[in-house]
């Protein structure tokens, strides 16, 4: 059991049943009545960021949370298969757990996932990635403004905006959390 002395950012509670991360917490202790604690929470199966105020002292429960590795093996209609690496298990997920995260991933990549209650919800992405360019429009001479920019397909159908001399079958790396260019490798 987990109470509120022990909130910090990023601890993982459960408040009736669903998994929530603490993104920012403050104690209050007014001159009278008994002290309480505001915070935001993630909700880790919605995404969706919801402020709650708990007295002091109140007790939560640990998520049944854990940390697998999993390989991204191919793209479906309705999702993505992963393959569990301990027990060899295929697993679908739905286009919307992971969101945009999916873009960064080839097929065959080995990555580490959140699990709760055995089922995916989250992706551990390294804060870069290199990927290649496979679809853009060439640079055109004399267009050379500073700082312009165009779009590029990556190799895994992600769309981000490059500097206009990269051509295709450049590799380029890739901010995992703001989806923008860092630079070519």
């Amino acid at each position: 059991m987990l109470s509120t002395t022990d909130f910090r950012r990023g601890l993982k509670i459960e408040i009736e049943g669903t998994p929530y991360e603490i993104l920012e917490f403050l104690h209050v202790k007014p001159g009278k009545g008994g002290a309480f604690v505001r915070t935001k929470l993630k909700n880790l199966l919605t995404g969706s960021i919801i402020d709650e105020t708990f007295r002091a002292g109140e007790k939560f429960d640990k998520p049944d949370l854990e940390t697998r590795s999993y390989q991204y093996l191919y793209k479906e209609d309705n999702g993505f298969v992963f393959m569990d690496m301990t027990t060899y298990e295929q697993i679908n997920v739905s286009k919307d757990t992971f969101g945009d995260k999916v873009g960064f991933l080839k097929e065959g990549e080995e990555v580490k996932a959140l699990v709760y209650k055995n089922q995916p919800i989250d992706l551990d992405l390294p804060a870069s990635v290199i990927l290649e360019v496979v679809e853009t429009e060439p640079g055109v001479k004399g267009d050379t403004v500073s700082g312009a920019t165009k779009p590029a397909k990556l190799e895994t159908g992600l769309v981000i905006q490059v500097p206009l001399f990269i051509s295709e079958g450049d590799k380029v790396k890739v901010d995992t959390r703001s989806g923008e260019y860092i630079g070519r490798e």
